[in-house]
């Protein structure tokens, strides 16, 4: 058998519960569940929380002609108890409503979080963010912007948000990951996918 894949099918867990405990800004379900063992035996029953989210659309927005990267600065919850500030620099991303495409989900992200419309779309990978906890997907894009005048600060008001958007030369991208100062991994995974195939994307449009 292929190492890559596994033996296992969706016949091989079970679900036996689960209920909804919390539907607030997060979705949380309790689960009880049973799954097949590496033996071909069946597991004890097993209660899980299972944290509920739409599926996620990351964009890397890059000018070719600059050679520069947008990315966006916003407050994050999840840092807060950290040493670092929790204002972190990311991607522009955003989650897909009811009837989205994934490209135009990441277009209108864009021009709602960094007043930048990109075009030429080129899909980079699909992930789970942390699938032992939670069943988030994400879908990432790289998309060609004009970042001469990229700057300021954007978000929907409705949203609570207030984005600050930055832009780096692309050869500051790498240092600031190897320092720590870009580490959340949406970003992370788009700039070294950058990083591989800039020559590729650059002859794709026209730039090499």
């Amino acid at each position: 058998m292929n190492k890559l894949e596994t033996k296992f099918l969706k016949a091989d867990f079970e679900v036996l519960s689960r209920e909804n405990c919390h539907d607030g800004f997060l979705k949380l379900d309790r689960l009880r569940l049973r799954h097949r063992l590496f033996n071909g035996s069946w597991s004890e029953i097993l209660q899980r929380e299972l944290l509920v989210k739409d599926q996620a659309v990351g964009i890397l927005l890059f000018d070719p002609e600059r050679d520069e990267i947008v990315l966006v600065r916003q407050f994050r919850v999840g840092i807060m108890d950290e040493s670092q500030s929790p204002w972190l620099l990311e991607l522009v991303a955003g989650m897909v409503e009811d009837g989205e495409q994934l490209e135009q989900v990441a277009i209108r992200e864009a021009v709602e979080e960094s007043n930048c419309i990109p075009t030429d779309l080129i899909e980079i990978c699909d992930y789970y963010n942390s699938p032992g906890a939670s069943n988030e997907k994400v879908t990432l894009f790289c998309g060609r912007v004009d970042a001469e005048a990229a700057g300021g600060v954007f978000g929907l008001t409705k949203e609570h948000e207030d984005i600050e958007v930055v832009v780096f030369p692309h050869n500051e991208m790498l240092a600031a990951m190897e320092s720590g100062s870009i580490n959340n991994a949406m970003t992370i995974i788009a700039l070294q996918w950058l990083q591989l195939h800039k020559q590729e994307l650059l002859k794709l449009w026209n730039q090499a």
